[in-house]
């Protein structure tokens, strides 16, 4: 089965510049499992996810071919055929550009794509033959994310509706998870620190967010809201100095709080999903439309790509605009990466170098961006 690729260039701000569609029968379009719940690209780049619906998985190269090409996309993709609704997708391992190469393994380990299902198994393929590696069981209820720590290890995260967070380490055949209990609802999203040292997970019905300990696997803190909201994701900034989460309320609508993970203090709010460019102070682009059909995106590790999929399983490919952050930007994500907001302020320097470097300076109702958002 082919799915099916246009290319389209559309004007700002709704810059679309490609659909996949998925190859169902026109009687399921619409219906109940259609779904892209989730779409990934690799850290490299080079590789797209895209579960689209009815318990399978499209793996594609990026860039996708254009329409003179189709024949090319239908011989590159692979099918992966889960047999289960597909909730979450995760490439690993996965790179970060903060930690030292020396101490990064990910050149030992082939690409692996995990796919967590709606029966709470966790499949894990190998993206070069498109062939099911194992899989992974003792989640009781679907698993709803997955996140590779970024480390370059195949340590794996899993949260799921049975209330749990898993921790799997890939690269011991066999061994058990650690199992991370606590909250009394579903565990909806997790986030795992860009020095691998802290999982802050969200449950669907819970206006807490719950921080752990990657080292010792206990539980750390709690961020709290004074009233009830729905968590809907949460992401870590590239320096780990910020946590950004998504939450949603029947009156007041979607809100995006920018949080100091150290210290529990919430630093700004933007009640609508729009990308800014915060060093600016301006709008990059707005992400309200089409908001009814939109249930999950993804950044292109390179940027100037968003990926986003929908309720009738297409995935759409958007055009942001390139941002040059400027040198004084990289300098305090290079300090933030290391030392903690009370190490900073512990600092002798001037209050306002220290306000920029705890980015108690970004402006109110203004954020930088969203790295991804589900509902």
């Amino acid at each position: 089965m082919c799915s099916s690729f246009r290319g389209c260039s559309v004007k700002e701000p709704h810059d679309l510049i490609a659909e996949l569609k998925p190859a169902h029968h026109p009687r399921l379009y619409g219906s109940a499992g259609c779904e892209t719940w989730s779409v990934r690209f690799s850290p490299d780049g080079s590789s797209f996810a895209w579960s689209m619906g009815y318990g399978i998985v499209k793996l594609l190269s990026w860039p996708l071919t254009s329409e003179d090409s189709a024949k090319a996309v239908c011989s590159e993709e692979k099918t992966l055929n889960c047999k289960q609704t597909v909730w979450a997708l995760a490439f690993g391992p996965c790179l970060s550009t903060r930690v030292d190469a020396s101490h990064q393994n990910a050149h030992d380990h082939e690409l692996l794509l995990a796919i967590g299902l709606n029966n709470g198994v966790i499949q894990v393929w190998v993206v070069s033959s498109g062939n099911l590696r194992f899989t992974l069981t003792g989640h009781l209820a679907p698993v709803r994310d997955l996140v590779f720590t970024p480390n370059g290890s195949l340590t794996l995260v899993s949260a799921s509706r049975d209330k749990t967070l898993r921790i799997w380490d890939l690269a011991k055949k066999g061994a058990s998870p650690h199992v991370l209990r606590g909250p009394n609802y579903w565990v909806f999203r997790c986030s795992i620190s860009p020095d691998s040292s802290v999982i802050a997970s969200v449950c669907n019905l819970d206006s807490k967010v719950y921080l752990w300990s990657l080292r010792s696997y206990t539980f750390m803190r709690h961020l709290t809201y004074d009233h009830e909201r729905t968590m809907a994701s949460c992401d870590f900034s590239q320096d780990g100095a910020l946590l950004a989460i998504a939450s949603y309320h029947l009156t007041t609508g979607w809100w995006l709080d920018l949080w100091d993970p150290y210290t529990a203090d919430l630093l700004t709010r933007v009640e609508a999903l729009r990308i800014w460019d915060m060093e600016q102070d301006k709008l990059v682009a707005d992400t309200d439309h089409n908001r009814a059909s939109g249930v999950c995106c993804a950044f292109h590790p390179h940027g100037g790509i968003i990926a986003t999929g929908c309720r009738d399983g297409h995935v759409k490919f958007w055009r942001v605009p390139h941002l040059i952050p400027s040198l004084k930007h990289l300098c305090r994500i290079a300090l933030r990466f290391s030392i903690s907001t009370y190490q900073v302020e512990a600092l002798p320097l001037p209050k306002k170098i220290l306000e920029y470097l705890t980015y108690r300076d970004v402006p109110k109702q203004k954020i930088v961006y969203c790295k991804e958002h589900c509902r």
